[in-house]
């Protein structure tokens, strides 16, 4: 039976009407799975041999000592990305197929998620140079069956957690404080985590608690799956009581403010804006990640950050501006809209969510002034130059997005298209490159002031950009209503 279920996917991806998108969009992901196979592979070798050869340590310790925290962020991976494959199932409850075997298929596929299996190529690839370097092999093999198991059961954990966003919160607290403990070493974490998965290769009987767990939270997922998954139930759409929301000073605004406030409401009501909104906030702190980093440090990658850093919200919001609208999208062009005041809307909400995140970003400035004011005028940039063609990327994206959908807030897919792409040179590579040529030969102060001549000139050519922008989107009409029309 789960190769008939298998069989059906591979012949709904082929027939659908977006097979060319869906294909390039496979070939993408492929060539990405590959690169991170290689990465980790690699990890795998070097972890176990730069710590034999170059620190005379025990590899198995040190990658034990380190795994918790590999487990936490697999798992937080796994919230955010990997998606509980209900839509492909919902068919089936109609046929005469035992419920278990769809919930056991649905359950079984999402191991074959890339997210689920990648980790467990560093494992194999370690577990073997074990073998071979001295280890033994039942050790070897209970620490490898317990690590996998524990990590293996996030799978279940996402499904637990998929719809409850307030214990989902309170565990990545949680795990917060925990962090902060460990890294003020107020709380050992790294040696009990050692203590912990090096007891599986030490006592090769303690790995068989991780699996039995596995077993009993399978068990238990099973229950509470098959407890909500009905067609009226667990599957449907989650109906609210109903709220009549209004923003009154935007009313003054005339039909530009309408359409703002009809955003604000769409972003503060739906799951899929609301992961938006998170996926925006996270994005402030990106340059965070990045400066352990030397690299990174040069003129072109601390705008290549700035970008990011202010302009989440453009790159998550902006090129999904009619996708957002995909329900209605068919019924707005029946009607007299000014399509120009609708992308303005868009436009000004971009821009002023722009501006918040250059405030909070405020506190680079601790790791140095240089740096905040980088990240300052890629603000500008994409207040004057990004938000326009942003806003004109998303006249190519014709991917419906449903709101009230279970998908992930950073899973949503995007369609693939050559032009969207183009687009990147002047959102991205330009002002890269504009801000290291300067700064190179005129310092910091000539380096900003170059961006922001970049902005401003966006900023006072917008009606004329504008003009363009609505050609485009009027151009590519047609095919975005039948695109959000067909549902296959």
């Amino acid at each position: 039976m789960f190769l008939k279920f298998l069989r059906l996917e591979i012949k709904s991806f082929f027939r659908g009407t977006s097979v060319g998108i869906n294909l390039a969009m496979k070939i993408l992901r492929f060539l990405g799975i590959l690169y991170f196979m290689g990465c980790l592979v690699g990890g795998a070798v070097i972890a176990f041999f730069y710590v034999k050869e170059e620190l005379h340590l025990d590899p198995l310790k040190i990658v034990s000592r380190f795994l918790l925290i590999g487990w936490a962020i697999d798992l937080v991976i796994k919230y955010l990305w990997q998606e509980m494959p209900t839509q492909n199932i919902k068919p089936f409850l109609t046929l005469n197929i035992p419920k278990k075997t769809l919930i056991n298929y649905m359950l079984i596929k999402t191991f074959l998620s890339a997210f689920s299996w990648l980790n467990s190529l560093f494992f194999i690839t370690f577990s073997i140079i074990a073998l071979f370097n001295g280890y033994g092999f039942l050790e070897i093999f209970a620490w490898f069956m317990g690590i996998s198991a524990l990590f293996y059961l996030n799978n279940f954990l996402n499904i637990f957690f998929n719809d409850k966003e307030t214990v989902a919160i309170a565990v990545a607290a949680a795990f917060g404080v925990v962090g902060v403990l460990g890294y003020y070493q107020i709380i050992p974490v790294l040696s009990y985590s050692e203590m912990v998965f090096y007891s599986f290769y030490e006592k090769p009987y303690i790995a068989m608690f991780p699996v039995i767990l596995f077993v009993g939270i399978w068990w238990i997922c099973f229950r509470y799956v098959h407890k909500e998954f009905y067609l009226d139930q667990g599957l449907e759409v989650k109906k609210t009581v109903g709220r009549t929301e209004n923003i009154a000073f935007l009313n003054k605004y005339g039909v530009l403010g309408t359409f703002i406030n009809n955003d604000i409401k769409m972003l503060r009501r739906n799951k899929v804006t609301k992961g938006i909104l998170l996926g925006s906030f996270m994005f402030v702190f990106y340059g965070l990640l990045m400066f352990t980093s030397v690299t990174y440090k040069t003129s072109a990658m601390m705008m290549f950050m700035g970008l990011f850093v202010t302009g989440g919200f453009q790159f998550l919001f902006g090129q999904r501006v009619p996708a957002f609208d995909s329900s209605y999208y068919p019924l707005m062009m029946t009607l007299n809209v000014p399509y120009k005041e609708y992308l303005k809307a868009k436009w000004w909400l971009m821009n002023i969510v722009t501006v918040l995140s250059m405030i909070v970003a405020l506190f680079y400035a601790y790791i140095g002034w240089e740096v905040y004011i980088t990240f300052f005028a890629a603000g500008l940039y994409n207040i004057g130059v990004n938000s326009q063609f942003t806003l004109w990327s998303g006249a190519f994206n014709k991917t419906q997005i449903d709101l009230n959908s279970k998908e992930k807030r950073m899973g949503q897919k995007n369609s693939f298209n050559l032009k969207a792409l183009l687009l990147l040179i002047p959102k991205m590579l330009l002002p890269m490159a504009v801000f290291a040529v300067t700064k190179n030969f005129f310092g910091m102060t000539g380096g900003v002031l170059s961006i922001a001549i970049l902005g401003a000139i966006g900023f006072l050519l917008r009606e004329k950009i504008f003009d363009i922008i609505v050609k485009h989107y009027k151009r590519e009409k047609y095919s975005t209503l039948d695109a959000f029309k067909n549902k296959g």
